[in-house]
């Protein structure tokens, strides 16, 4: 593999890299995946749902043109909800929610099916560049993979920075070391870079709910599904989700430590450039 010149070379595995190297491979090029840790592509990291208000119409164009994604989902959900049907055909957004372990099964099956495709797993820490233009990749163990094209979707592990109370570490994911290295070659040949923030919602074990104190949010009574092939299925049963709001005493609780949260001292800011969002609390 390594005395191999690649056509296309994604560093990534996440749906991005997963998309990019079904498409790459199904077109013809001889592809390699390379990724830390070939246990998580396709992982959902944060909520186990694909689509929703503004992003729905995106998994049906990909499935529109050729991709995966919408195959996946339609196999592995276990709700579907179009979102926004009180209002006009133009803002009714597909949502589904999966099951987070098949989900990735799924993807990892369905790749490794198909042509063209090689995986590696191993950190990339740098670029080759024959003068302007892109050579391949290098990796931790010094290892150096040429390639005519290389796409990067290493997404929040690139110099990732992660905050939990006052406490910031490096850190792609919980758990999982940042990717150093790509984003500082990027800078050499003139990529300006920047930091944007997300956030991860809290892991809740189900068993530790009240769900009779909570409202519940069934699927539709006559799911859709999200590819057009005719090869997936509507879901027949359904799991329901459930809503639950907070309290005036928890925004009063969690104000006592507003003056420790990266998100509202400024702390994110004076790490890295360049995002603090405006948050308030509404109370209900």
């Amino acid at each position: 593999m390594f005395n191999t010149v690649y056509d296309v070379i994604v560093v990534g595995g996440g749906h991005a890299g997963s998309e990019a190297a079904a498409a790459s491979a199904n077109m013809g090029a001889h592809t390699l995946l390379i990724t830390m840790n070939l246990q998580n592509i396709a992982q959902m990291s944060c909520n186990p749902a694909m689509g929703g208000i503004a992003k729905g119409q995106i998994v049906r164009e990909i499935d529109a043109l050729g991709g995966y994604s919408a195959i996946v989902t339609d196999k592995t959900a276990i709700q579907f909800k179009m979102l926004n049907k009180s209002k006009g055909p133009a803002m009714w957004s597909p949502r589904a929610q999966s099951d987070r372990m098949r989900f990735a099964e799924c993807w990892r099956t369905m790749l490794e099916y198909t042509k063209n495709l090689d995986f590696y797993q191993e950190n990339v820490i740098g670029l080759l560049f024959d003068e302007d233009k892109i050579a391949g990749v290098k990796t931790a163990l010094g290892i150096e993979i040429k390639a005519k094209s290389v796409i990067i979707t290493a997404g929040t592990f690139l110099n990732g920075l992660m905050h939990l109370g006052d406490k910031t570490f490096g850190g792609g994911r919980a758990g999982e070391s940042a990717s150093i290295g790509i984003t500082e070659d990027l800078i050499k040949v003139g990529f300006e870079s920047g930091r944007m923030k997300t956030g991860t919602p809290p892991r809740v074990d189900a068993r530790s709910l009240d769900f009779s104190k909570m409202i519940e949010q069934p699927g539709d009574e006559n799911p859709e599904k999200f590819s057009y092939l005719p090869t997936t299925k509507s879901l027949v049963e359904q799991r329901s989700c459930y809503m639950s709001y907070t309290s005036l005493e928890v925004h009063d609780l969690l104000r006592t430590g507003f003056d420790r949260s990266p998100m509202f001292n400024g702390r994110i800011n004076s790490i890295g450039p360049r995002y603090c969002p405006s948050i308030e609390l509404k109370r209900m």
